[in-house]
C-alpha cells in the first residue's frame, strides 16, 4: 500500500468552479484505474477555514506499478500541463481501515501531519499512531482512515474521510468532491498488521 498527495495552491481570486468542473469531467477516468485503491478529490477554499484555494487529491495505491503508471501517464501530464509539476508527497501505507460509514459518500477529509523528531523510537511512535487511526476509524461518520509514513521527511500523515461536514479530528480540512475507488476492497488492514 502506498499513499500520495499533491497540493496545487491557486490564486486567491481563482474561481474554484473550474476545479469542480474538471473533477466532474475527468474524475470518472480513474474509476477503473489498475492499482488504485482510492482517490479522494479534495479542495480547500479560501475563507472557509482555509488560508488558500487549493486542489489537493489524496491517493491510496495497492501497487507501485499503478502509481507509477499514473505519474508517468496522460492524467498526471494534464495536471503538469495546466498547473505546473507539483511536489508529490508520498509514503508507505501503515494501515487503512474502513469506518462505520464505509458505504457512505465522503463529504469531508481531514489530514493530520506529525513530524517525527530525531531520536524518536520509530516503532513505538508508529504503533501509537496506528492505535489513534484505529480509534478515529471507529467514530460515527468515518468512511475510512489511512496512516502513512514518509521516511524522507520523517513524517506521519493520517487521512480520514467523513460522511458529514463536522469531522471530529484535528488537522487540515478539505471538501471531498468525488471518490474513485476501483480497488478499495484490497486496502483493508495494513503493513503493520
Amino acid at each position: 500500500m502506498h499513499v500520495m498527495q499533491y497540493e496545487i495552491t491557486l490564486p486567491a481570486d481563482y474561481h474554484m468552479g473550474i476545479i469542480r468542473k474538471r473533477v466532474a469531467e475527468k474524475g470518472p477516468l480513474l474509476d477503473d484505474f489498475p492499482g488504485l485503491g482510492l482517490k479522494a478529490y479534495l479542495i480547500r477554499e479560501r475563507g472557509d477555514d482555509s488560508p488558500v484555494n487549493q486542489y489537493a487529491p489524496f491517493y491510496v495505491w495497492t501497487t507501485h506499478a499503478g502509481m507509477n503508471s499514473f505519474l508517468l501517464g496522460p492524467g498526471f501530464a494534464g495536471i503538469v500541463r495546466d498547473f505546473g509539476r507539483p511536489e508529490v508527497q508520498h509514503g508507505s501505507g501503515l494501515v487503512h481501515l474502513e469506518g462505520p460509514a464505509h458505504a457512505s459518500v465522503p463529504r469531508t477529509a481531514v489530514r493530520r501531519r506529525q513530524p517525527i523528531p530525531e531520536g524518536t523510537a520509530l516503532s513505538a511512535l508508529a504503533e501509537e499512531a496506528v492505535r489513534e487511526t484505529e480509534r478515529l476509524a471507529g467514530l460515527d461518520g468515518v468512511v475510512c482512515a489511512t496512516l502513512a509514513l514518509d521516511p524522507r521527511h520523517w513524517e506521519l500523515s493520517q487521512f480520514t474521510l467523513w460522511a458529514h461536514d463536522t469531522p471530529r479530528a484535528v488537522g487540515d480540512h478539505y471538501q471531498v468532491l468525488r471518490l474513485s475507488q476501483p480497488h478499495r476492497a484490497e486496502l483493508s488492514g495494513g503493513d503493520l498488521r
